[in-house]
């Protein structure tokens, strides 16, 4: 392991298992603003969220990311839009495994959620997806394909099952104290 490969680990260990367990949002945006590589303006980050190689990550503003999410930026990129709101316990991946590889290759790609997308408890979205602007992803879904703007998705795999308004114009702020 190369000089920058330790000190990256270090960085992720250091995050994810004690300044995500801080319950000072302003100690942890603190550090998220040298750790990730975006974090807008009006952005929160709640108590236990983790992150896979934040520095491929992006936060737009007015993002919340709940508590006990996990977001993977192992190989691929992760960029979140504004005014998004996740869920409690969701999960971002963008790396995983061929299931058909003999030699159990890695297989992934980057992850795009658009402005205003509302992606629910326990949601899961998987390497290589985007999910348009305004588009709903239900609690407990598996978003295994692209989500189109302003769909709601549900299931496993997630399918359409509803469309959302286009007339959104909200701006999400949530600062809680202790979270």
């Amino acid at each position: 392991m190369s000089i920058s490969g330790f000190l990256s680990t270090i960085a992720a260990y250091a995050y994810n298992h004690v300044v995500s367990h801080i319950p000072s949002r302003h100690c942890r945006r603190f550090v998220l603003r040298f750790y990730l590589r975006k974090l807008g303006r009006h952005s929160s980050v709640l108590l236990g969220v983790q992150f896979w190689n934040a520095p491929r990550v992006s936060l737009g503003s007015g993002v919340i990311v709940n508590q006990e999410c996990v977001i993977d930026g192992r190989h691929h990129n992760v960029t979140i839009g504004d005014n998004v709101s996740i869920g409690p316990r969701a999960t971002i991946l963008t790396l995983g495994h061929d299931p058909q590889s003999a030699d159990f290759a890695n297989k992934g790609g980057p992850v795009t959620i658009g402005n205003r997308v509302w992606i629910a408890y326990g949601a899961i979205i998987m390497p290589g997806v985007s999910i348009g602007e305004g588009a709903v992803v239900a609690a407990g879904a598996v978003v295994t394909k692209d989500v189109a703007p302003f769909t709601v998705v549900g299931g496993v795999p997630a399918k359409p099952i509803g469309m959302r308004s286009t007339d959104l114009n909200y701006q999400l702020s949530y600062d809680p104290w202790l979270k």
